[in-house]
């Protein structure tokens, strides 16, 4: 099945980009770590833009053999997913896919509660603009929730749903400040928790000189990595603040390596793929420390043997664990190409899991499915269990006594990976909780 059979596309009548450098520099490192690809403008602009909104159309009812679910019937469970699919800077089709993907999937074995599960993707190219026309849009066409997104511009968005009482539901990556205090936002992910997570499994690894690696804008990771480092009794020896585009990064390696024998990125997939080339000319002994969908694959390549056992913190399982065996046959069934986009990434399981989220709350549900019985149901869901895609969560619980202005970062829990001759493997699936080592308690 192509796309163009699974979606309608509602083409907008005109795209629109605004340079927003200083926006893109800070959240680089989450950029990468969601599975962005490079954009392209198109080079036109407009002074009232509109989203283009991709929707996964309802499947037709039809009488299933007796072996078969039934085809989901009625009116139908209607959400949109929001993330940036046009533009000259990262793009995620990979939330956009697995987004369509999940709506195939759930409707093909019978859709939530019998009703089938409609999708609109809405692009908001990157511009804040657009966001807010996309949340509009959401409004008018009484959607139950926004599911599974990511936007650089979540304070165009979250605002305006709250007020019609729908839910910004499951992103795998909060980064504003609506989505990590609003009671209509439901995080699944957990930013920056992974950047607290590896400090702690370095000195568990017994490290004992550990210098960080910090890409130049995201520097509001270190707070937290200052705080767990600090209440583990140790403290970095060098921080290096390294600039996001460099064709060399030689002298910042070797900076880096000087009396370390560990060293911490958080530096975004682009950047690292030029900074593993150096470290390879540098023959350093030193281990790397980086973040999920950063330090991988696709960093690594050519410089396999500099990186072998370099260990890699994250918010979800390796795709290839139990829990997202629904989410690989999802995209087998469906026909997505698993090698143009990245879907072992935050990006991706993370959307996937906020559906699988929404589904479980949505068919506790008495009565008639709308934006205001889920978010009461959410509000009210205190054992979310997704079979080992995050930690059981408790949506009643706001982490009031955690870091100030996260107070619904409901997920603090990491799990870690490690690179084996290239390859990006497995090391855990237990998760673990840093959110008092965040603070600076070492419990």
């Amino acid at each position: 099945m192509t796309t163009s059979e699974r979606a309608v596309t509602r083409q907008s009548r005109r795209r629109t980009w605004r340079t927003v450098a200083a926006l893109l520099a800070v959240f680089a490192l989450i950029a990468a770590a969601c599975g962005g690809d490079d954009g392209e403008d198109d080079g036109a602009s407009a002074t009232e833009p509109a989203p283009t909104t991709t929707e996964a159309a309802a499947p037709a009812t039809t009488e299933a053999p007796a072996d078969e679910p039934m085809a989901p019937s009625g009116d139908p469970i209607k959400v949109m997913t929001v993330t940036t699919l046009n533009a000259a800077g990262p793009t995620y089709h990979n939330i956009a896919n697995t987004a369509m993907a999940y709506a195939d999937y759930i409707n093909a074995r019978g859709g939530i509660g019998g009703r089938p599960l409609e999708v609109t993707v809405c692009d908001e190219m990157f511009d804040p603009a657009v966001a807010a026309a996309c949340a509009r849009e959401a409004v008018e066409e009484n959607m139950v929730s926004v599911v599974g997104s990511f936007t650089f511009f979540a304070e165009s968005i979250v605002p305006v749903i709250a007020e019609s009482d729908i839910t910004w539901f499951g992103p795998c990556c909060p980064i504003t400040p609506s989505e990590l205090t609003s009671p209509h936002s439901f995080p699944i992910g957990n930013q920056p928790m992974y950047a607290v997570g590896i400090i702690k499994r370095a000195i568990d690894d017994g490290c004992r000189a550990i210098n960080a690696v910090i890409i130049d804008g995201a520097q509001i990771f270190l707070p937290p990595m200052e705080n767990a480092i600090a209440a583990l009794g140790q403290s970095f020896g060098d921080i290096i603040i390294l600039p996001p585009t460099a064709q060399d990064y030689s002298s910042e390696v070797a900076q880096a390596t000087t009396d370390a024998d560990c060293v911490i990125g958080i530096v975004s997939e682009t950047p690292y793929i030029t900074w593993n080339t150096a470290w390879t000319q540098s023959g350093t002994d030193a281990r790397q420390y980086g973040p999920q969908g950063n330090l991988n694959e696709i960093s690594a390549a050519g410089n396999e043997e500099s990186t072998d056992g370099d260990i890699i913190g994250g918010m979800y399982p390796d795709i290839s664990t139990a829990p997202w065996d629904e989410y690989r046959l999802a995209l087998e069934e469906g026909g997505w190409d698993t090698t143009e986009h990245d879907y072992n990434s935050l990006g991706g399981m993370g959307t996937w899991a906020a559906f699988a989220a929404f589904t479980l709350i949505a068919e506790t549900i008495d009565g008639e499915i709308n934006a205001t019985s889920f978010f009461e149901a959410a509000s009210a869901t205190d054992n979310l269990d997704l079979g080992g895609m995050v930690p059981v969560l408790d949506f009643t619980q706001e982490w009031t006594d955690g870091l100030p202005g996260f107070q619904r970062l409901f997920n603090r829990s990491v799990v870690f990976s490690k690179l084996e001759n290239g390859k990006v493997v497995p090391l855990t699936t237990e998760f673990e909780d840093v959110g008092d080592l965040a603070t600076g308690n070492a419990g």
